[in-house]
């Protein structure tokens, strides 16, 4: 990658009336005088931040919008037409460009150019792609945050207590031969804690900012014909899995993503539980207990009109709690099929009150529907939304696993200077564990960067960003 070249990239999405063509680097604006003319003047001597009328011969009007550097995206000069978005226009202006000398970008590299250029660090870089991925409130939120520098905020001020403690220990290595000690102890304890506790409480928050990012995984599990898939329908309002009354129809897992309440769930169906009859159906019960244990949220779903009381009913809550992880996970039991079994909901009772007390000490909740005619949906909507614990999050949440690392690699770096100081180990020794925490933590913005973390990260971003 040449950063002195200049690039060009489609910069609008397909099936629009309009298309954008955005060109960045040093030269670009003569560069666009030779393909656009414009009525008066030239692009080259218009001031920044204006838009001028202008012809491609033989190809379009465009409208031309100018900023000069500093004062734009990448920190560069740039140009971003706007033509008609025939695919045979943009596909010419684009192969003008490349004929006059400017060549395609390549995945991220105009956000990384403003990254080079200083004009955001390399958290706020990661959060453009955030933005553009985002598919719920949620997401957009927390990825909106980051952009404007929030997370980057909390960073700085970890990093300047870091630097500061940093330069205290640097001094009295230049003074070693004096043994003389400028970093009071008790101080330098206080304030290694508080990064600690402070690195710390943002890796924490990984666990739900990763939810945030990627969706709460839901596992909806039961007997067969317990209406699983029923259910994920009428939760997706789509007919997404095969519906029958022959027991065993889902073989495999069915995985879709909704947004309910500005939050993103990823809904699993899975195979119903019972002693398979075949090898297929054997692979796919266990495929059932294996992404029952990658979620965060279970569904277990029993058929109503199949019990005649409350022992039973009881026995079948036993089965299906003995699939979760109760220390990180959440059960939802959900007797299906009410519409159908009008006599049971009194053997049954709402409140479910056998097995509220047989299983008080584990996290259940119970709920009465039909997934048919949608009784009770709300009620289970507004439960999802309640357990994820994503709608009362506040406070600057870490979604990338990269970041959570580096903080968690921080706080280990700080915990060796804590335990030095209780040793009593010399200034040089506790300064070496600082200069690790303070790599680590600057990894995440961008002070400290190698070629192949910046290629990695910029690599997963579309081509016109």
């Amino acid at each position: 990658m040449h950063i002195d070249d200049v690039i060009y990239a489609p910069a609008s999405g397909s099936g629009g009336a309009i298309g954008i063509v955005r060109i960045s680097g040093q030269g670009c604006l003569e560069l666009a005088d030779r393909i656009v003319k414009l009525r008066r003047g030239t692009i080259a001597s218009a001031t920044g931040f204006s838009l001028r009328f202008g012809l491609i011969t033989d190809l379009d009007e465009v409208l031309v919008s100018i900023f000069k550097a500093p004062r734009s995206y990448t920190g560069e000069d740039m140009v971003e037409l706007s033509c008609h978005a025939s695919t045979y226009v943009l596909a010419e202006l684009m192969q003008r460009l490349s004929d006059a000398g400017a060549r395609l970008a390549e995945p991220g590299e105009f956000t990384r150019r403003a990254f080079l250029n200083g004009k955001m660090d390399l958290a706020q870089a990661e959060a453009v792609a955030d933005i553009i991925s985002s598919s719920s409130s949620a997401q957009h939120k927390v990825a909106l945050n980051q952009l404007r520098g929030g997370f980057s905020a909390e960073l700085e001020g970890i990093r300047a207590q870091l630097l500061e403690l940093t330069s205290l220990l640097e001094l009295e290595l230049d003074f070693s031969e004096e043994d003389l000690e400028f970093a009071d102890r008790n101080h330098l304890k206080e304030l290694t804690e508080s990064a600690i506790d402070r690195c710390s409480s943002l890796a924490d928050s990984f666990k739900v900012g990763n939810a945030v990012r990627n969706g709460v995984p839901v596992a909806i599990i039961g007997p067969p014909n317990s209406g699983k898939s029923t259910l994920l329908n009428a939760l997706l309002k789509d007919d997404r899995a095969i519906v029958s009354d022959i027991p065993g129809t889902t073989r495999d897992t069915v995985e879709e993503t909704c947004v309910i309440d500005g939050i993103l769930f990823r809904f699993i169906d899975t195979a119903g539980i019972r002693s398979a009859s075949d090898e297929i159906e054997r692979l796919g019960i266990e495929r059932t207990y294996r992404k029952a244990a990658e979620a965060e949220m279970i569904l277990g779903l029993l058929d109503l009109s199949e019990y005649r009381s409350e022992a039973e009913f009881s026995e079948a809550v036993k089965e299906l709690a003995r699939v979760p992880d109760f220390s990180s996970q959440k059960l939802i039991i959900i007797a299906n099929k009410a519409d159908i079994a009008p006599c049971n909901k009194n053997v049954i009772s709402y409140n479910f009150s056998v097995s509220r007390a047989e299983f008080k000490d584990y996290s259940i909740d119970y709920l009465m529907l039909s997934a048919k005619n949608g009784q009770g949906l709300d009620e289970l909507r507004n439960l999802l939304v309640s357990k994820s614990g994503l709608a009362a999050a506040t406070g600057t949440l870490v979604t990338n696993a990269r970041h959570a690392q580096a903080l968690r690699s921080t706080a280990d770096s700080l915990a060796r200077v804590r335990e030095g100081m209780e040793l009593g180990l010399p200034s040089d020794l506790l300064a070496e564990d600082l200069r690790a925490a303070l790599d680590s933590l600057g990894s995440i913005t961008g002070h400290i960067s190698n070629e192949e973390t910046l290629g990695l990260i910029f690599s997963r971003f579309c081509i016109g960003k």
